[in-house]
């Protein structure tokens, strides 16, 4: 079966790319994202945007924090998919759109490394899809322990090394990506 592949873009929402909770080179990892849509949208690849939202707070859904980031370049073909936990499956009809459009591989993007990204990316191993995680496009903040480079670089290891799943993760940088990877 030819692979079939969808972009997943996870949680870039204003909330989390400006003011108090501005992530680490949160315009660049804008910028890296519109590269990845652009050239998933010219190779039909399925583009999916996922948008985290709480009750309150700054991701209250319909607030301005829980829209997607300023400069994000959207097309009217994209899905838009919203969850209330950091598994971008648990809850949502992510599962079914991928079955629909007989997608077997993801391409994962997005905020924060170290919560959704990772829990989205270990989820997808567990129910069997290999993953292109666009190493240079994914982001979070710095902690009382980490910068936000080391908390990157170290999931874009750990990742990476999981075997046990069988599908494995397979980095590629936002400059690698191309229409071979559909």
């Amino acid at each position: 079966m030819p692979t079939q592949s969808a972009l997943l873009i996870i949680d870039v929402q204003r909330a989390l790319c400006e003011g108090q909770y501005e992530v680490f080179e949160a315009q660049r990892v804008i910028e890296r994202i519109n590269a990845l849509t652009a050239t998933a949208r010219s190779a039909n690849v399925l583009v999916v945007f996922i948008q985290h939202e709480a009750e309150d707070g700054p991701l209250q859904h319909g607030s301005d924090g829980w829209r997607l980031a300023a400069g994000i370049i959207r097309d009217r073909s994209d899905v838009l998919l919203r969850k209330t936990t950091p598994d971008s499956f648990l809850r949502t009809g992510l599962e079914r759109l991928l079955k629909a459009n007989t997608v077997n591989r993801l391409i994962i993007c997005g905020l924060q490394t170290e919560y959704c990204v990772d829990t989205t990316t270990r989820r997808a191993l567990a129910l069997g899809y290999p993953v292109v995680l666009v190493s240079d496009a994914h982001s979070t903040l710095s902690n009382e322990h980490l910068s936000a480079a080391q908390i990157i670089a170290h999931h874009n290891v750990t990742l990476s090394s999981i075997s046990s799943f069988g599908p494995r993760v397979q980095l590629m940088t936002t400059s690698a990506f191309d229409l071979g990877v559909s």
